[in-house]
């Protein structure tokens, strides 16, 4: 363990179990203990500031210590601190972000439920979809197709949905009657000489030959991020998901957007469906919904999703599911505040610009040899490294190379997030261009740190 540790990391890394983390090797190194955060920067324990170039875990839209929220959050606390949204109970804040929600939904929605979490709000949408199932008499109907790559959450059912190895290994997952089709990363799966529009076809096919091997009255839904975030920051090709939701409605497949990363911006539209032109029977927001100052996520529904689960519970005498801080009222305060300043600050529209300042200055350095592929939109983006540009690979340990990234990153006071050998970068919407250009010049100097260092 480092001798800079001080007294509070050494208690964190005998006390405390971290996600994503290699509990073995953490118990070497320790953590970077980071102490406050001002606007874009954060501080760690011995004064050292990074900029943080992903917004926390792709959330805190508003940067670090915004008043607003933080009055909206102490305003809320001195009113209600708490109460909840069981037998027939709600409460102002929790109706207002309700009523706000819908207002902003891309297409129309009927309802909002609240949770605590992303992984929360999946595994809800995943047991709302059986419920109406079994209320419409199709008690088959039951199976959930998403993609290889995709990210929906870490609990039993959710991790399920998602697509990536490393959380399915060691917890018997994922459950039966979930399926998943191809990653859509033209780069890395399109055949030689494939067109974008090409590769939406295959991609669409693929999906309709799972549709009739499993049997169409089984499939109940298909689910999706709009542009993938944790799967390596992949943005769709060309007509994707036009043809995939021809797919989907020939066979009465419930659409689910998971805009958990995408949405309120990040994408240069307020919802990346807007961006991808998706029309969703269910939607799933967290994250910058309230820019991750408290835990928060909601799931809107239509209502042709609403109706056959409204008269089941009727029948039932209730539905029996719910969260005792789902929609907890200074969250949903918070939120609410969260959504005026993103629309007071017109900040949709300035991310937007600052995702074109940033991706115009990350594709004039797909010269330098380390880069294989620059992808993303609006103020999001990965940065694929290589070593041999034509074959496109890393280095023989799959991730090492990004991981050399990261930590040389750390050292020039910028933290980036990197999903193996892809760089993914996110900074807070309210960055302004002489942040976007810091965090290019960083990011520029460690590559060519990382260049130096593999001679």
């Amino acid at each position: 363990m480092s001798s800079k540790l001080s007294n509070l990391s050494k208690a964190d890394v005998l006390h405390q179990f971290h996600p994503y983390t290699d509990a073995r090797l953490h118990e070497e190194v320790g953590p970077l203990v980071i102490t406050r955060g001002e606007g874009v920067y954060v501080f760690d324990e011995l004064g050292r500031r990074y900029l943080e170039a992903m917004s926390g875990l792709w959330s805190v839209g508003l940067g670090f210590s915004n008043e607003r929220l933080i009055r909206a959050a102490e305003a809320q606390l001195r009113t209600l601190p708490f109460y909840h949204l069981f037998s027939h109970k709600s409460h102002v804040s929790s109706i207002q972000l309700a009523e706000k929600l819908i207002e902003l939904a891309p297409v129309p929605m009927s309802k909002v439920f609240f949770t605590n979490s992303g992984s929360e709000a999946n595994d809800t949408i995943v047991k709302l979809i059986w419920y109406r199932s079994n209320a419409a008499g199709k008690p088959a109907k039951k199976k959930i197709i998403s993609r290889a790559g995709g990210y929906h959450g870490v609990t039993v059912v959710s991790a399920s949905l998602t697509g990536l190895q490393g959380i399915h290994r060691g917890f018997d997952l994922p459950l039966p009657g979930f399926l998943h089709v191809s990653y859509p990363h033209l780069y890395r799966f399109g055949l030689p000489g494939e067109t974008e529009e090409a590769y939406a076809d295959r991609l669409a096919a693929e999906l309709e030959d799972l549709i009739q091997k499993e049997g169409p009255e089984t499939i109940a839904a298909f689910y999706g991020e709009p542009l993938m975030g944790a799967g390596g920051v992949i943005v769709p090709p060309r007509t994707y998901w036009e043809k995939i939701q021809k797919v989907c409605q020939r066979h009465d497949i419930l659409i689910v957007a998971d805009e958990i990363i995408c949405g309120f911006g990040r994408t240069g539209n307020m919802f990346g469906c807007e961006t991808f032109d998706i029309k969703p029977d269910i939607m799933v927001v967290s994250k910058q919904l309230s820019s991750s100052y408290q835990p928060i996520a909601a799931v809107l529904i239509n209502d042709r999703v609403f109706q056959p689960i409204a008269e089941q519970s009727h029948d039932f005498g209730g539905f029996g599911h719910g969260l005792t801080g789902g929609g907890h009222p200074v969250a949903c305060a918070v939120s609410l505040e969260n959504i005026r300043v993103i629309e007071d600050e017109n900040l949709v529209e300035h991310a937007r610009h600052m995702g074109h300042r940033l991706h115009t200055a990350l594709t004039s350095m797909t010269d330098h040899p380390l880069i294989g592929e620059v992808r993303g939109c609006g103020l999001v983006a990965g940065v694929e490294l290589v070593i041999d540009k034509a074959e496109k690979t890393a280095l023989p340990e799959k991730g090492k190379l990004g991981r050399e990234f990261i930590t040389r990153a750390h050292s020039n006071g910028i933290i980036f997030r990197g999903i193996y050998d892809t760089i993914a970068i996110c900074p807070p919407l309210i960055s302004t261009s002489s942040e976007i250009d810091e965090l290019i010049e960083k990011f520029g100097r460690t590559l060519d740190d990382v260049s130096r260092a593999l001679g």
